[in-house]
């Protein structure tokens, strides 16, 4: 039962095919969509497939086919940003404004709040270490609707012989084992936090979860948010727990997540600036991955019926080829990629792939990935943080050999040579916020 408790409920959520139903579902609900913003043709994504009609591109002499990302230390009205207070009260909030209008969504302001409980709590051992393991559940109000019931569930894992709180890494979905293992030998503890529970992973849960909560049952409208900002919307709610544990140092909580979820790691330190650090794994396009470049999975991926749930309806936009908007594509998003690390800094954000050899598919875009992690760095620098040392700008950036660390800064890169997987990257990450943190 105890073991129950730390791994198999940290492994709730994972996500299934949809069955015929579901598929149904999220089809009319991508189509009512498209209706709500005149669009009458979306292009298709390419394939991952070399032998599909229309395959990814993988060239990169036709990988970056915009001349320049979107001015990161400008204001909208040309002026340039020199200062960290015009960076915190003018151009981080134009960002942030744009990222809510066309790319993620806005939590409503009406969001509910969330009441934990702990529901368990179980004396255990991960590795030889001993550990006190709290099961708890997050009751989000839903007396606006009681149709809805939405419980977030969260098993937060402290070391049981701590001389006071401990910082904590929550983690989107299931805790590896080999993970959790260095957190609690290092003097950390952990969280798990289970997506699914707040808001499912596809489209026909829309209209459940907290975000069918906050709509009362009812489809969204284009600006409404999108799984991702929803997930991250429950990660900051897990932090407001964490901020009442005492066994919990609250100044030094961090974010982590894989594929999907390393999209959602990002996107919740890039909004809560209470978070001290972020991991973010393999996240690809919708991540750390630009939106212009053409290498890989693209934007037409996001916008179609099996992800276009993470974004805001607002996202179709950019991947429609005839409609109310005529024809958009990448170049047209306001913002992109590079934005998103910034809004991180000067917190510690560490950025992380490992090799398609392994299982870490080039559709993932690296190298696409570590340009925009280097054409972030002016912030970081801005901010009296070390970006990644590297001279060259970002369209000339190549990435360092496989299992290089470009460490010594609050941002980090670093590519292993393992598989879908920021596993083999703990053992640097724990030393490098150990150090950064002064413990």
């Amino acid at each position: 039962m105890k073991r129950m408790l730390l791994v198999c409920l940290a492994c709730a959520g994972m996500a299934l095919s949809q069955p015929p139903a579901m598929a149904e579902a999220t089809a009319e609900d991508h189509q009512d969509m498209m209706r709500q913003l005149g669009i009458k043709v979306l292009r298709a994504g390419p394939s991952g497939r070399a032998e599909a009609p229309n395959p990814a591109n993988y060239d990169e002499s036709k990988a970056n086919p915009f001349p320049d990302y979107p001015a990161i230390l400008k204001l909208k009205n040309g002026k340039e940003v020199k200062t960290a207070k015009d960076w915190t009260g003018k151009r981080r909030p134009e960002i942030l404004e744009e990222f809510d209008r066309e790319v993620l969504g806005r939590v409503p302001k009406n969001a509910p709040k969330v009441t934990w409980t702990v529901t368990q709590t179980v004396n255990e051992t991960v590795g030889t270490h001993k550990v006190v393991a709290k099961q708890l559940v997050g009751r989000v109000d839903n007396s606006a609707f009681p149709g809805i019931a939405v419980e977030i569930q969260m098993v937060v894992v402290t070391p049981a012989d701590a001389k006071g709180p401990v910082p904590v890494m929550m983690m989107f979905g299931r805790a590896a084992t080999p993970a959790t293992q260095q957190l609690i030998a290092s003097g950390w503890g952990y969280a798990t936090i289970t997506p699914a529970s707040i808001q499912a992973d596809n489209g026909a849960g829309l209209t459940k979860g907290v975000i069918g909560l906050v709509n009362k049952g009812q489809r969204r409208k284009p600006e409404d948010w999108g799984a991702l900002r929803a997930w991250a919307w429950g990660a900051s709610r897990g932090l407001d727990y964490l901020e009442t544990d005492k066994a919990v140092n609250a100044k030094q909580v961090g974010i982590e997540g894989v594929s999907r979820y390393g999209k959602a790691a990002l996107v919740t330190m890039a909004y809560d600036t209470r978070f001290a650090v972020v991991l973010v794994g393999s996240s690809g396009e919708g991540g750390a991955k630009p939106h212009r470049r053409n290498f890989g999975e693209a934007v037409e991926n996001l916008t179609g019926s099996g992800e276009y749930h993470w974004m805001a309806g607002n996202f179709l936009k950019y991947g429609a080829s005839e409609g109310k908007f005529g024809s958009k594509n990448a170049g047209d998003i306001p913002v992109d990629s590079h934005q998103l690390i910034a809004l991180c800094a000067p917190r510690l954000t560490f950025i992380s792939y490992g090799i398609p050899e392994k299982g870490d598919s080039k559709w993932l875009d690296q190298q696409g990935s570590y340009m925009a992690t280097v054409a972030a760095g002016p912030v970081f620098r801005l901010l009296g943080a070390k970006d990644l040392g590297v001279s060259a700008g970002y369209k000339s950036a190549l990435m360092p050999p496989v299992n290089t660390s470009l460490m010594d800064g609050h941002l980090a890169w670093r590519q292993h040579d393992g598989g879908h997987t920021d596993g083999p990257n703990w053992r640097y990450f724990i030393p490098w916020v150990d150090k950064h943190l002064g413990r």
